[in-house]
């Protein structure tokens, strides 16, 4: 039993629930095994770890439980990742100072006077603030979109002139220093220039028409005709971060839908309670997603993105925070549900699952 063959089917039988079935099969294991083998074959570990997580699903009758912690897995990996990449941004550079920014956009376009170039607040906020529990309510119920990334930056006002001509020395002069220039985006009444420069994104909008954002009353001079954007790009940090937080996000959930479901197994009572409290948290989980995720999709595919959207906002978040909250509610109280309540001895299992 502590040779090295035992040792490593020991790791693989951890795929199966902890009880002293565990020991059974590796004294099975060893005695098949031939003298000389010192590692389980291919096939022998796909086998164990195969049928070790579905004895941990419990319920041997059901076909349908796989599926469920299948759709549990996934998206509780999905949200893990993208809190994770919430963290990974913590990461990143913090943006520009005012000054900076002017010297930035100074060398973009010499000569031009750039205006409203203020510190950014946050890397992320909310309305131009930095997120607080005085933003809960809006986050919630109907505004969460209103969270972004921030950005620094200004507008050139006055009369387009020569528009055509100021979108192609920009776009060499952003070449001759060191930027990637994505294909410009036309508008009906301006063109979209994005461009990249190792951690910082840029985004110019050159207008061909009077566009007042001002008073009404505002003259056609008082219009913008250059707006710059500038923000970061997403942190090397991230990917690595989010990966593993998926991952880990993956593990706990099948971990604990598996606990569940082996505790409510049978006619356990709290089998009537749970069960539509999981259904009920999948709809409101994978609704926004399924929702968000195509939508995100032709988003990117329209235009050219320097840096892509956060991966929450992939996921609808949050936008439709609101679902994700009550069905977090609602998984609580299954797994509540679950640990309180206790089989009759009657209705115990006679056999293992497996």
């Amino acid at each position: 039993m502590a040779g090295p063959l035992a040792r490593r089917y020991r790791r693989l039988l951890f795929c199966y629930p902890p009880t002293r079935r565990r020991e059974e099969l590796l004294a099975t294991l060893l005695e098949a095994a031939p003298p000389e083998r010192t590692r389980p074959t291919v096939r022998e570990a796909a086998n164990l770890i195969r049928h070790g997580l579905r004895a941990r699903l419990g319920r041997p009758a059901s076909r349908a439980v796989t599926s469920a912690a299948l759709l549990a897995t996934i998206i509780s990996g999905l949200f893990a990742a993208a809190f994770a990449t919430r963290a990974g941004w913590e990461t990143a550079e913090p943006l520009p100072r005012a000054a900076q920014t002017r010297v930035m956009l100074a060398e973009i376009l010499p000569g031009t006077n750039f205006r409203s170039i203020h510190d950014a607040p946050a890397m992320f906020g909310m309305y131009g603030q930095p997120l607080s529990w005085d933003n809960l309510t809006d986050l919630l119920f109907g505004d969460g979109g209103e969270y972004s990334l921030e950005s620094v930056g200004g507008t050139a006002n006055g009369l387009p002139n020569r528009p055509q001509e100021t979108l192609d020395r920009t776009r060499q002069r952003l070449l001759d220093t060191g930027w990637t220039v994505y294909p410009p985006m036309l508008h009906d009444t301006y063109t979209t220039l994005a461009a990249r420069r190792g951690s910082t994104t840029l985004t110019l909008d050159v207008h061909f028409e009077p566009t007042v954002y001002s008073e009404p009353t505002a003259s056609a001079a008082d219009s913008i005709f250059l707006m710059a954007t500038i923000q970061r790009a997403t942190p090397p940090a991230v990917y690595p971060i989010a990966i593993l937080g998926g991952i880990a996000g993956a593990v706990v959930a099948f971990l604990l839908f598996s606990w569940a479901s082996r505790r409510t197994d049978g006619q356990h009572l709290g089998r009537y309670s749970v069960t539509p409290l999981f259904g009920f948290t999948m709809i409101l989980w994978w609704a926004p997603t399924l929702f968000a995720v195509p939508l995100m999709a032709k988003h990117h595919l329209d235009e050219p993105h320097p840096s892509w959207h956060p991966m929450w906002e992939w996921l609808g978040q949050p936008t439709y925070s609101l679902p994700v909250v009550v069905g977090g509610g609602c998984a609580l109280l299954s797994l509540t549900l679950a640990a309180t309540s206790r089989p009759r001895p009657d209705l115990l299992p006679t056999r293992a699952p497996w």
